[in-house]
C-alpha cells in the first residue's frame, strides 16, 4: 500500500533535475511545495505539478525553516559546485528534523567515496548527516545524466563534432533523470525503498566514440569525436571568477581523463520494474525537437 506523505518539500523545484521530481511526486498523489528562489518562476513550477510555493534560498535558515514547516518528506538535490553545498545540505538536514519531517529522500551521486573529486567528496557529509538524523530516508546514487547533452546539443549540431575536455576512450555509465526522479517519488510514497542507498544506472558503459555513434544514427549523418581545451569550458561557465569552483572542475576533468565512471543497473530496473530508459531514445528526443 503506498505510505502517504501529506506535504513533500522539493528544493530546486525550478531547476533542470529537482523540476522532473515535482511532476514524477503530483502523479502519484503527493502535494508538493516547491521551494525556488526566484518568485518569478511561480507560475512555471505550479503548471509543472506543484500545489504551493515557497520562496527561499539555501543561505538563509530562516527561510528553509519557513519552508519545512508541516512538510512530511523533503526531496533534497545539491546545486553542483558551490563552496558551501557541504554546509547547506547539513543544514537542511538539521532544519528538516527540527521541523519534525518524517522522510528525506537526497539526490546524492554516484560513488561519494569518490575523495579525489569535489562534487562526489561533498555529497559524503550530508549523507552522514542524513543516516545521524534519525529521519526515514533514501539516498539516491545516480550516474551521469542523459541530460547534460542537452546543453552541448546545438552546438553538436552545428560543428558536427562531439567534444568533451577529457580522453574520448574513457566509458562512462549514464542515466536518465526522469528515471531517477520516478525513483525518488515511490520513495517519497511508498515504504519499499524506505533507508536504503541505490546505485541508479542505465545499462551501457558508453565512450565518447559510442556515444558520437548513436549521434549519427539518430541524426543521419556523422558527428566527429573531438577533445575541447578545459580552460575553455571553465572560462565559459558561469562560475568563471571562483577559484576554488574552477579548479574543483578542472580536477574532475583531469580524473575523467585517466579513469572510467562506471555503474550498474540491475537496481534501477528492478525498482522501475521496466528497462531504464536508453541513451539512444534520449538522443532520438533531442534530434526528434532539433527536426
Amino acid at each position: 500500500m503506498p505510505t502517504i506523505i501529506p506535504t513533500v518539500l522539493a528544493v530546486g523545484a525550478a531547476g533542470q533535475f529537482a523540476g522532473l521530481v515535482v511532476p514524477a511526486l503530483a502523479k502519484r498523489g503527493a502535494r508538493v511545495r516547491a521551494f525556488i528562489q526566484d518568485e518569478s518562476k511561480t507560475e512555471a513550477v505550479l503548471s509543472n505539478g506543484a500545489s504551493e510555493v515557497a520562496l527561499g534560498d539555501l543561505r538563509d535558515a530562516a527561510s528553509v525553516g519557513a519552508a519545512l514547516k508541516g512538510a512530511h518528506g523533503v526531496f533534497y538535490i545539491a546545486p553542483a559546485f558551490q563552496p558551501d553545498e557541504v554546509q547547506w545540505g547539513q543544514s537542511m538536514v538539521e532544519t528538516a528534523k527540527e521541523a519534525g519531517v518524517r522522510r528525506f529522500v537526497f539526490s546524492s551521486v554516484i560513488h561519494p567515496t569518490l575523495v579525489s573529486l569535489e562534487n562526489h567528496r561533498a555529497k559524503a557529509p550530508v549523507e552522514d548527516a542524513i543516516l545521524s538524523s534519525g529521519m526515514e530516508f533514501t539516498l539516491l546514487h545516480p550516474a551521469l545524466f542523459f541530460q547534460n547533452l542537452k546543453q552541448s546539443w546545438p552546438k553538436i549540431i552545428k560543428g558536427g563534432t562531439y567534444s568533451e575536455p577529457w580522453s574520448p576512450e574513457r566509458r562512462f555509465t549514464r542515466v536518465d533523470y526522469r528515471d531517477v526522479a520516478e525513483v525518488a517519488a515511490i520513495a517519497l510514497t511508498e515504504d519499499r525503498l524506505l533507508n536504503g542507498t541505490f546505485e541508479l544506472c542505465a545499462p551501457g558503459d558508453l565512450n565518447r566514440r559510442d556515444v558520437a555513434a548513436q549521434m549519427s544514427e539518430v541524426l543521419g549523418r556523422k558527428i566527429d569525436v573531438g577533445i575541447t581545451n578545459p580552460d575553455e569550458i571553465v572560462n565559459g561557465m558561469s562560475i568563471a571568477g571562483n577559484d576554488r569552483q574552477m579548479q574543483g572542475l578542472k580536477k574532475m576533468f583531469a580524473w575523467y581523463d585517466r579513469h572510467d565512471l562506471l555503474g550498474n543497473a540491475l537496481i534501477l530496473e528492478a525498482i522501475l520494474g521496466r528497462a531504464p530508459r536508453t541513451l539512444r531514445s534520449y538522443l532520438g528526443e533531442l534530434a526528434a525537437g532539433e527536426r
